[in-house]
């Protein structure tokens, strides 16, 4: 009997997924768990969070910049969408012909999202296993084994279990480097009035609120890297606004 072609697609897919994500995230956070001081599992979460984001310090920057641009030439859109209100193909290509005059690409900022998806699900995996001593196994050759890991971070937050507070600083942070993205002063007097500016608008307060209601369910341990993913992208927001001020 011929194994069916879906199942061996998904698992190549897992085995993909297992061999570029999970184990590299996975032996990641226990050697930085086996060699910081203390053993603290929360300072090996923030410092591998912090890795992360320099990895893709590139494609952040390039999704930051798009996003800036984006905002500073929505007047113009909105004035190319009343012009061609009527003529939806001479709208479009004048609003392709904006991009290119700026030099935006509206879809530059996809692939951090793309790439942060996998990871946020690989990172779940490894926080689920690493918290159960016995399910330590996949260590590559040079990572010892803890045998025991304990989920306190500062001794305060058991980052096994849930935590309200860290999912709320998390949404918060999220809130606040998706108002850094609007143009100085926030929308101006007649922006935000189509459905595109509206939408992006609404984002802005949605998505913390959906980070805090799915982070409010989860360990402790996701929250935490999502908090410190995000403060680092703020971090880096506020470098590329500082510098374009200048």
């Amino acid at each position: 009997m011929s194994i069916p072609l879906t199942i061996v697609k998904m698992s190549t897919i897992i085995v993909i997924f297992n061999g570029l994500l999970y184990r590299p995230l996975f032996n990641g956070l226990i050697f930085l768990y086996n060699t910081l001081p203390g053993h603290d599992f929360g300072i090996a979460i923030i410092a591998l969070t912090i890795i992360i984001r320099l990895l893709f310090y590139p494609l952040f920057q390039k999704q930051m910049k798009a996003q800036k641009e984006m905002a500073l030439i929505q007047p113009k859109i909105k004035e190319v969408q009343k012009k061609y209100k009527n003529e939806k193909e001479k709208q479009a290509q004048a609003i392709m012909d904006l991009y290119k005059e700026h030099k935006v690409n509206p879809f530059s900022g996809c692939l951090p999202m793309l790439i942060q998806l996998p990871i946020l699900i690989a990172f779940f995996q490894v926080l689920r296993t690493d918290m159960d001593p016995s399910r330590l196994n996949g260590l590559y050759w040079f990572i010892k084994n803890p045998e025991v890991i304990n989920p306190m971070f500062i001794g305060l937050v058991d980052l096994a279990k849930s935590n309200y507070v860290l999912a709320v600083l998390a949404g918060a942070a999220q809130f606040i480097q998706s108002k850094m993205t609007l143009p100085a002063g926030g929308l101006q007097k007649g922006q935000g009035t189509d459905f595109a500016s509206l939408m992006s608008t609404q984002m802005i307060y949605f998505m913390p609120v959906l980070t805090v209601m799915i982070a409010w369910q989860l360990p402790a341990g996701l929250p935490l890297y999502w908090l410190v993913l995000t403060i680092v992208g703020i971090i880096q927001q506020y470098l590329m606004n500082r510098k374009k001020d200048l």
